[in-house]
């Protein structure tokens, strides 16, 4: 789980728009770059280095 406060200050660092929370891949989503960071023990790893790329199904998915 990741602390809301911390949430609403995250922003992708590729394209410094704001990123949401998928509890069940244990990731950051940020649209508009189509990366996913992943968050481990709790900590986010915003590193471009380290982010996957969404899948074309899982952008429209995020596309909400």
């Amino acid at each position: 789980m990741i602390d809301k406060q911390l949430l609403s200050i995250l922003v992708c660092p590729v394209t410094k728009a704001p990123v949401e929370y998928d509890e069940s891949a244990e990731e950051l989503v940020c649209k508009a770059s189509g990366l996913a960071y992943p968050v481990r023990d709790g900590m986010p790893v915003m590193l471009e280095s380290e982010a996957r790329v969404l899948s074309d199904e899982e952008k429209s998915r995020y596309a909400h």
